[in-house]
């Protein structure tokens, strides 16, 4: 089973969501976990988004990637462009970056806080499902490789 480290700002929507769906979605063949730069609480709008959708983020916290020091992860995911910059290295992974948009800074009333959030997790689920669920899978990684090179 590959491990996967899912890597955002403040871990409290963006890895987290990404974290969620994988082990949903294709926990068969990927164990996936989520750390901050600079850890917060879980987003109040990412969880009832998810909640949507069937999935409980009520047992998930906010990890700093300082926990996660010292193991080595077969994927590193940075979901944000400032993780990526500053991500410390993890020995023998592959890292992939693909940057969404942060929940933390969306304004406006309720619902439309809400609709810009389900985006975000319907372009995660989406990219997760693509990128690692699929049969495709190998051959996506296999892409991701040769652009970071």
């Amino acid at each position: 089973m590959k491990t996967v480290l899912f890597l955002c700002t403040h871990n409290s929507a963006r890895s987290q969501m990404a974290e969620a769906f994988m082990n949903n979605l294709c926990g068969d063949r990927f164990k996936a976990e989520s750390a901050g730069i600079a850890s917060t609480g879980i987003n109040p709008y990412v969880a009832r988004v998810m909640a949507e959708v069937g999935v409980d983020l009520s047992t998930h916290r906010a990890k700093s990637i300082m926990e996660f020091q010292g193991r080595m992860f077969d994927f590193v995911v940075t979901v944000c462009d400032q993780a990526r910059e500053q991500c410390p290295f993890f020995p023998g992974e592959t890292q992939i970056h693909r940057n969404f948009p942060d929940p933390q800074s969306f304004s406006g009333n309720e619902e439309e806080i809400l609709g810009k959030v389900r985006a975000v997790r319907d372009e995660i689920k989406e990219w997760i499902d693509k990128t690692f669920c699929k049969g495709e899978t190998e051959y996506a990684l296999t892409g991701m490789r040769d652009m970071l090179k």
